[in-house]
């Protein structure tokens, strides 16, 4: 009793395999992409200042795709390395026995990261990660500029898509649309066709699940809301909008969203956390 954390998986280290397969999923989309782009009916010709921006455009998204996911990946949102013992007396602590350890309050065992994660929102099942106190800004930030790359792509290559909708009938649109594969595999379009519709399908499809997740989450981000607590109508830790904003992103939460490295240090430590009842006293 009173260890800081206690080993699991490789001392409590997370899955690979989900992060594996969302690479090999991006990694196909990317090859297609490129073969669309190359070969392909791809996106209609653009004017030189146009293209500029374009590549400026697609540059700035992706550096701020590939820093964010460095970020959460790097990040450990768990109590590993943080010394707990003895400081279990407050109201809200819990012992966990899978991790034989004290816990703080917002805390909470994951089974498939196999440790306790601090401010625990949600495990990720794309990235085989937990998202907690340490990363969670990265992970909104990652969903921001993911779903703009997925966007930037779904309008780029709209046009072609809508071409060579338009060149047939309803019927064969609709199972262009739904049914790709089948498509390719009973020789109704050509590879460059089918990976035309495939990636303006996959883009379209991961944008609004990128939007729907940024959404909600700036829900909770403005309510002082983890996933658990909202799930379970907990508002003890709501300090106000700015506040809110600034205990999970930090100071420079209006400029974080521009560039992954800005240093924007957090206020607490994941440990303990400002409630709404110590706002009332204060006041009173």
């Amino acid at each position: 009793m009173g260890q800081p954390w206690a080993a699991g998986r490789a001392e409590g280290a997370p899955a690979r395999l989900p992060l594996v397969l969302t690479g090999l999923w991006a990694a196909a989309v990317g090859l297609e992409l490129a073969y669309v782009l190359v070969l392909g009916p791809g996106p209609p010709p653009l004017g030189p200042l146009a293209r500029a921006l374009q590549l400026a455009l697609a540059a700035f998204q992706l550096l701020n795709l590939a820093g964010n996911l460095g970020l959460f990946l790097r990040s450990d949102p768990s109590i590993r390395g943080v010394m707990l013992a003895g400081r279990g007396l407050g109201q809200g602590w819990a012992y966990c026995y899978q991790c034989q350890s004290q816990v703080p309050p917002r805390s909470g065992h994951c089974s498939a990261c196999r440790v306790c994660i601090l401010r625990r929102d949600h495990h990720c099942r794309l990235l085989g990660r937990c998202v907690g106190f340490r990363n969670y800004r990265p992970f909104l930030c990652l969903l921001l500029h993911a779903g703009g790359v997925l966007l930037h792509v779904s309008v780029l290559l709209g046009p072609a898509l809508s071409a060579l909708l338009r060149a047939h009938s309803a019927l064969h649109t609709a199972a262009l649309l739904l049914l790709p594969w089948l498509m390719l595999l009973t020789g109704r379009v050509t590879l460059a066709q089918f990976a035309l519709a495939f990636v303006v399908d996959t883009c379209v499809a991961g944008a609004l699940l990128c939007g729907a997740g940024l959404l909600f989450h700036g829900m909770l981000l403005l309510r002082g809301q983890t996933t658990w607590e909202w799930a379970r109508g907990q508002h003890s830790h709501d300090l106000g909008f700015c506040a809110n904003l600034q205990a999970a992103l930090g100071p420079r939460w209006v400029l974080i969203w521009l560039w992954p490295f800005l240093a924007s240090p957090l206020p607490g430590d994941g440990i303990t956390f400002q409630t709404t009842a110590d706002l009332r006293l204060a006041a009173s």
